[in-house]
């Protein structure tokens, strides 16, 4: 088991772990948050959410600075020095990609609703976002969030239709969201690990946390994975089964039981 004076990264999730489900309070999680802090270890968010939710975030949580990825990991982000990032952000833009978007319910009449479409007003109507928080998680990069409004039986032709676009559809705790092909939290963990200062020791040890299908990629790519129980219709199923830790709580407190499991 890894210990604090160990060169660990924590990667973590955010709705569902990090922050509650219902309520996005990180509170509970805090006493473990002031340890990873005070033993000087990186804490990644590796979330669905958009670069301008994040960093407001990470300075609520005192983490601003360090790495992070994206809106399933169409982006990551980290500052390398101030007001230079460095930035990962492959295939169609959100632009480009909302065009796509368009063309196919167009053309082939599919029923979905887009972060695009509506306003900020109507997407904290579905979250329980403050309107400012709404506003952020509208500003895209990389990646479209949806509801889908169809039959099961067309979901399967969209999919087909946006992969010969060449993008991806993957769920998330509320809502499918559209990349572009080879996007995951995985690929991008991986690209993070490769590209990012490496530790003292060469080498950083990952505790990766999360409570969804779209965690799945990521919690196989770290060295220690916790599922955080969640309430998703669809477990997370990994193909690993050396440690991996699934807790009991819900939301930070699943989260912080992680941490301490796999921390001695």
């Amino acid at each position: 088991m890894p210990a604090l004076h160990d060169p660990l990264m924590i990667v973590t999730d955010l709705d569902g772990s990090l922050l509650d489900h219902h309520t996005y309070s990180w509170q509970p999680a805090g006493p473990w948050l002031a340890r990873l802090k005070s033993a000087g270890i990186p804490v990644t968010i590796c979330s669905s959410k958009t670069a301008a939710e994040i960093e407001p975030l990470q300075r609520e949580l005192d983490i601003f600075g360090m790495p992070f990825i994206a809106e399933n990991g169409a982006v990551v982000k980290w500052q390398q020095q101030p007001g230079s990032p460095a930035v990962q952000q492959p295939g169609k833009s959100y632009d480009v990609l909302c065009e796509t978007l368009r063309q196919l319910r167009e053309q082939e009449g599919f029923k979905f609703t887009g972060f695009a479409d509506v306003t900020a007003k109507e997407v904290a109507e579905w979250t329980g976002l403050t309107l400012r928080d709404a506003a952020q998680a509208k500003m895209r990069e990389g990646s479209e969030s949806v509801i889908w409004r169809d039959t099961p039986e067309r979901f399967s032709a969209f999919q087909q239709a946006l992969a010969a676009q060449q993008l991806d559809l993957v769920q998330g705790g509320r809502f499918w969201h559209v990349m572009n092909q080879g996007c995951s939290k995985g690929a991008a963990l991986a690209w993070l690990l490769t590209h990012y200062p490496r530790s003292a020791s060469g080498r950083w040890i990952t505790i990766g946390l999360g409570d969804g299908p779209n965690d799945a990629p990521m919690l196989e790519k770290v060295d220690y994975a916790v599922v955080v129980k969640g309430y998703s219709k669809n477990p997370v199923v990994l193909e690993r089964q050396e440690n991996v830790f699934y807790s009991a709580g819900f939301g930070p407190e699943g989260w912080s039981e992680g941490l301490t499991h796999f921390i001695t």
